[in-house]
């Protein structure tokens, strides 16, 4: 299935005004490379620079093979890409400075543009993170019957990223028509080849994972044009991806500006001789399409364009700091605020047909509503498809009444699953991505927390994520051991830009869900499961909605308020109902939603009780509740009766042990001499 480097065809290889034309983005790309280094070896720029000088004729070449409608993302490194695709040059330039002007109104700087309307959507700074998300805006193209086309941009390095990996092999797996192009510069940052890898070539990898791999010549136009002209018209047929090993020479550093001081000095010669810059221009002199004089009057052209772009972009107004908590979420009073506590409207009571369902059914018919009401809903996990219905049952019968193209059971690649739903919800799909546990997020942590969360700061709000992930979670029940039972909301809930939920009850589970589905944002449902089979109620057939943000007031008292969420919600309860027996009277508040957080509710409690203990599975240390009494203790300084506090798991792995699992983690008997020695000051 692999090929060697596509030879030259004919005498020159090119139509002569192709070949003109990507002469004429070179000099574009060349002339914003000029200006950069220019500017910042006087001190007129200040920002940091990965230089792509030598690697010109790939997106030059591709430009003239793809239109805007075809998707692309790309690395820091790739302003080459970026000036080739379309984006304007004043936003661009005035991104990299931080102004308001930028295309991402300088909140994302050169590494991460995003900008839609040339079709770059995606550029990323972290190696190899751009190829899962390139897999979602592709399953977005083929799933709504489009022809277009998704370009990743990535360099050699990057296939040492394992997801890179993940990427190909459900790209394989799944046929999506993605390109997976490889700039093949020699330099992985700072070690060249063969130092950090004995493969003989990259593109080879493709074969071993079911689909073709091409190695083209990334320096020379006319062989390059005739082998991606082969290459997007094969994935744009539906045939399946492709990898593109495009072999290049970076004449620049890893950062900075001038030359490569690591590459040996007769290397670099011998590179520059072949940079495709002056190799191209030479070529159009000598064939007799331009003259001198037009190519001057080209590169003039080009560079009185990026002249322009800079003095426009250094007169744009520096993005201030007022921006700050702007576009962390679509609505900012979701963004929480020290002071800033606003009420939000709770839901109303619900009329029509019930049914008892568990949590696990609640789950499940959340799903089922939402992707009956929208084709875009669509679900994607390790094992989500019939008959499992995933590893919990929580999908069950879906795959069978969508089809799986819309349950799509995946490899055992969390990196491949969430990078997936990030490119597909970015391109106004509504994905929702399983992962079993919640520990297994420490393996997506980068594509949840690096792209998804900063995705819509980044790009200022040019482009966002509005994806669902549901994760399951233990503690406190045995049998599963520390690498199955954490409670993980505080790693989620100090990210800005994820909303969190954590539901205590089917009713719950199924309402925030559908909530969580239609948010504009990305949302993490944790679903305890210790709460999957044990808890059933009545619960509203068809859609209804919790709101987010809304806090519930479960039981009402006097004396000290009990707040928590999941399933240490039970514990809260019944420790209640025993404290009542003490003729001590506890309010129970249910969070229901970490982020947005219902500071209004909570504070209106602890003021009317004048103490508060915050209950919750996970370790105490550094945990949530140690972030809500703070609040607490800073608002309401004076009123308490006693200082707020905390009660969580004891700092260490979850056990295996049964015995030391169940006392190292609060039950009602701990909350109750919690609350007991708070209310009497003991």
């Amino acid at each position: 299935m692999t090929q060697g480097i596509v030879e030259q065809r004919g005498n020159l290889g090119i139509e002569p005004t192709v070949l003109k034309a990507i002469y004429g983005q070179m000099a574009r790309i060349r002339a914003v490379d000029k200006a950069i280094q220019a500017g910042l070896s006087s001190g007129k720029f200040l920002f940091t620079y990965w230089p792509m000088t030598g690697q010109e004729c790939i997106p030059a070449t591709i430009a003239q093979l793809i239109t805007a409608r075809d998707y692309m993302v790309t690395t820091y490194r790739g302003i080459h890409d970026q000036v080739a695709k379309g984006v304007d040059l004043y936003g661009m330039f005035a991104e990299a400075l931080g102004r308001e002007g930028g295309v991402n109104k300088g909140k994302g700087g050169s590494p991460h543009i995003s900008d839609p309307s040339s079709g770059s959507m995606v550029t990323t700074a972290i190696v190899g993170a751009g190829a899962p998300i390139a897999n979602g805006l592709a399953i977005s193209a083929k799933e709504r019957g489009e022809d277009r086309v998704t370009i990743v941009n990535f360099g050699d390095g990057a296939t040492s990223i394992g997801a890179m990996h993940e990427a190909m092999n459900l790209a394989g797996a799944w046929q999506l028509p993605v390109i997976f192009m490889c700039q093949n510069n020699q330099w992985g940052e700072y070690t060249e080849i063969p130092a950090y890898t004995a493969s003989p070539n990259f593109y080879g990898r493709a074969e071993a994972l079911g689909f073709r791999g091409v190695q083209l010549d990334g320096n020379d136009p006319a062989a390059f044009y005739a082998g991606m002209q082969d290459v997007i018209a094969y994935v744009r047929a539906g045939k399946g991806p492709v990898f593109v090993e495009a072999h290049t020479y970076r004449m620049g550093p890893h950062a900075g500006v001038g030359d490569n001081y690591n590459a040996a000095k007769a290397v670099l010669a011998a590179a520059k001789e072949r940079a495709p810059v002056e190799k191209t221009r030479a070529l159009l002199i000598d064939a007799g399409i331009c003259t001198e004089d037009e190519l001057t009057a080209l590169e003039a052209a080009a560079k009185a364009e990026v002249d322009d772009a800079v003095t426009r972009a250094m007169a744009s107004p520096v993005t201030p700091a007022s921006e700050t908590i702007t576009d962390v979420f679509a609505d900012v009073a979701s963004v929480p605020q020290r002071g800033h506590f606003p009420l939000r409207e709770a839901e109303g009571a619900f009329a029509g047909e019930t049914k008892m369902m568990s949590f696990v059914e609640a789950v499940r018919d959340a799903q089922a509503v939402a992707m009956d009401a929208n084709p875009e809903v669509f679900l994607l996990g390790e094992d989500v498809g019939d008959p499992h219905g995933g590893v919990f049952g929580t999908n069950k019968g879906l795959q069978k009444k969508h089809g799986n193209r819309r349950v799509r059971p995946t490899p055992i690649s969390e990196t491949a699953i969430i990078g997936a739903a990030i490119g597909a919800s970015i391109a106004g799909m509504s994905p929702i991505a399983e992962i079993m546990f919640v520990d297994f997020l420490g393996v997506c942590l980068d594509q949840l927390a690096n792209h998804a969360a900063k995705q819509r700061y980044m790009s200022g709000a040019a482009t966002h994520a509005p994806m669902v992930v549901r994760v399951q979670l233990g503690g406190g029940m045995g049998g599963f051991g520390a690498q199955h039972s954490q409670s993980l909301e505080a790693w989620l809930t100090h990210t800005p830009g994820l909303k969190v939920l954590y539901p205590s009850t089917p009713l719950e589970a199924k309402g925030m869900l559908l909530s969580a589905i239609d948010d504009p944002d990305p949302v993490v449902v944790l679903e305890s499961m210790m709460l999957l089979f044990t808890q059933k109620q009545e619960v509203p057939l068809g859609d209804y909605r919790i709101p987010l943000g809304v806090a519930k007031l479960k039981r009402e008292g006097s004396d000290i308020t009990l707040i928590s969420y999941g399933w240490e919600m039970l514990n809260c309860l019944g420790a209640a109902e025993e404290l009542a027996k003490e003729g001590i009277s506890a309010e129970v508040i249910d969070l229901r939603s970490l982020v947005p957080i219902d500071y209004a509710r909570v504070l209106a409690s602890v003021t009317k009780t004048g103490r508060a203990l915050v209950v919750h599975a996970a370790v105490e240390f550094c945990g949530l509740g140690a972030e809500i009494c703070s609040t607490i203790n800073e608002q309401l300084w004076g009123s308490l009766k006693a200082p707020a506090s905390r009660l969580g798991a004891d700092y260490a792995p979850m056990a295996y042990s049964h015995a030391i699992e169940t006392s190292q983690v609060p039950n009602a008997g701990a909350i109750i001499a919690r609350a007991r020695a708070i209310v009497k000051g003991a």
